[in-house]
Parts: structure tokens; sequence; C-alpha cells
């Protein structure tokens, strides 16, 4: 599917597809934002010994008589599960890069030591995840119906049958909601989240929160764009539906993005642009999608790239569409654009 177009794709396989999720790519396959879902933690039961529930972003409540051992989650989900001390039996979603090494988003998993049940879009493994003896399936969700990210439409009756599942959800939020979802989850799950390793990981999260606000009230003049490179062409990103952008521009960021009618084409996430218009928009810091099945900066050989003035000044920085919600992994991505702010000259 690497080499498939928009026009090929439903709307949920151009989010999957490695660019701009939040930007909707097409390749392969602290905010004040209340929108939480019951993202507080309530509907949350945890117990060691006896009856387990937890209600997820659905709105459904998952009951059983213990808490689930053998649990099967996507990639993201289970790296930050990890970082709490929470360990899954299987993954699925983008878990190996095609060296065999960890992909960006397994964060601190050992890689080769998992059962992963599909690496790319489209692939899981059913036969696979039945043998897992699933207690229950845990995923992130990108749009308004709920749908399951990373359980393709023709398997996910019979996934459904082994195993109930949660979605936590990373659609139309702050990143300080589903962080605060993943956090409640690993708690119910058995997670010490007393230990330093957790707290002092929520209070550099923090201080980095306050430290983005700083820079940005500092520097309002720095325009930020988000962007994904793939083959044929560049998106750029709206803020109204990813929580990274949507947090970020809560704290002051000033971001440059399409008008809100030129993204309905895209459900409200991203314009595609071809590399010859890739100057459309001006901005000071370009912020460009980290995961693996997009092409990266340094590998960008289109003139026209080179030629803007962010990236003639070294002001292009990484970004995670599809964050590791847990604390410690989302410390970096608030401050790498601090920095960036704090840093960057005016170039637009």
């Amino acid at each position: 599917m690497s080499n498939a177009r928009a026009a090929h794709l439903t709307r949920r396989g151009i989010l999957a597809a490695g660019g701009a999720l939040g930007l909707g790519a097409v390749l392969a396959a602290c905010g004040d934002d209340d929108k939480s879902g019951g993202s507080s933690g309530k509907g949350t039961t945890a117990a060691e010994s006896g009856p387990w529930s937890f209600k997820d972003d659905r709105g459904t409540t998952v009951k059983l008589d213990k808490a689930p051992a053998n649990i099967v989650a996507f990639v993201g989900v289970a790296a930050a599960l990890h970082d709490y001390g929470v360990e899954v039996k299987g993954v699925f979603g983008p878990t190996k890069t095609k060296d065999g090494k960890a992909d960006v988003q397994a964060g601190d998993m050992d890689v080769s030591k998992l059962t992963v049940l599909g690496n790319a879009w489209g692939q899981f493994n059913v036969e696979k995840y039945a043998a897992l003896a699933p207690d229950v399936l845990v995923t992130t969700m990108f749009d308004a119906a709920g749908t399951l990210w990373y359980v393709p439409d023709e398997s996910k009756d019979k996934i459904a049958e082994l195993a109930p599942s949660i979605g936590i959800s990373a659609y139309d939020r702050q990143l300080t909601v589903p962080l605060q979802r993943v956090w409640a989850l690993a708690e119910s799950l058995g997670a010490d989240l007393t230990v330093s390793r957790a707290v002092d990981a929520k209070k550099r999260f923090e201080a980095a929160s306050t430290r983005l606000r700083a820079a940005a009230k500092a520097h309002p003049d720095i325009r930020v764009l988000a962007g994904s490179a793939a083959q044929d062409l560049f998106y750029v990103s709206g803020t109204n539906l990813s929580v990274d952008l949507e947090y970020f521009k809560a704290l002051g960021v000033n971001f440059v993005e399409p008008s809100a009618s030129v993204l309905k084409a895209s459900g409200g996430w991203y314009e595609s642009l071809s590399w010859e218009n890739v100057d459309k928009y001006q901005a000071d810091v370009i912020m460009m999608d980290d995961r693996t099945a997009t092409i990266q900066p340094a590998d960008i050989t289109e003139a026209t790239w080179k030629k803007l003035p962010a990236v003639k000044a070294g002001q292009v920085i990484a970004r995670s569409p599809e964050p590791i919600f847990s604390y410690d992994k989302c410390v970096a991505m608030v401050e790498n654009l601090a920095k960036a702010l704090e840093t960057a000259k005016k170039v637009s």
C-alpha cells in the first residue's frame, strides 16, 4: 500500500497511511480542554483479586472477573503501558522497521520479545491472536465513530468475538486527555503510579508544558507549520483534530494552517499540496511527521522543499502525530517545540 494515492483510499485508510493523522499522510498502509469523554478515570475499578472493569471512550464498560492478564494492544498503547510497568502479550501496528529494529511507535519495548500480530495497516493475524487467549484488546481511536485503530474492517467481527475491546480516543481533544486515560487504565491494571519514574515523568511533562507556554508567549511572531512528506505530495495539517496540535495551540503556539474550507475535503485533517506548491504557506518552524511510513526531512530531495526559509535556516523538528500516551514519552515532544520557539529566527 506504500504507493497508494489518496483517490484510492478511504478516509480511515488515509489516516492510517503513515502521513498525517492529524495531518493524515497518504503513504503506507497543559490545555484547558474538557472534552474528556469520561477522561478523568472515573468508571475505572482497579482490582487486584476481584472483579475488574473499565469504561472506555466509547462509553463501553468492559467487565471481567479479574484484572486482565493477557492483554493485546496497538503498539503505541502497549509502549505507554510498558512505561507504567504493564506488559502485553501481543501487539499490532508498526512495531518493527524493515531492518528489524524498533519502530518509533514501539517506544522502549524490546520488540524481539513481542508477539506481533501485524506490522502494517490491514495486517492482523486472527489465528495468532486467538492462540494468545486474550482477555482484552486495547487500541486508540481517531474518529468520532469510535473506530478501533488498526483493527481491520474485514476481520473486526472475528476479533471482537475473541475478547472485549477498549478504545482510547485521540480524536478532537487535547493531549492531556488520552494521557490521563492511559494513566487510569494502567492503574486499573495494577500499575504502581506512585513510583518515582511515573511521578517524575508527570512532573517533567507539566514543566515542559509551562516552558512551552512561556516560549509561545515570548515569541508570538514565530509561525509553526505541521507537515508530512509523501513521494508525490506534501501534507499541511490543520490543528483542530490532532491531540498534540490542539494542545500546543491551547498553550499559545502560533500555527499557520489551511482554512476550514480547505480542510473540509479531508474531513478537517489536512491539505495536500504538490511539491511545486509546497511554499504556499510560510513558516518559521516546520514540524515533520516522524513515523517510518513517511519520508523524513533528510531524505526529501525536492528543490522547492530545500528553498523553504525554515528548511534553509535549519528550523525543522520532528513531530509525533500518534504520540505514545505516557508522560515520559510526551515530554520530549513538548520540550522540542519549546526549544524551537526559543531559538528560532524569524524567516517567514
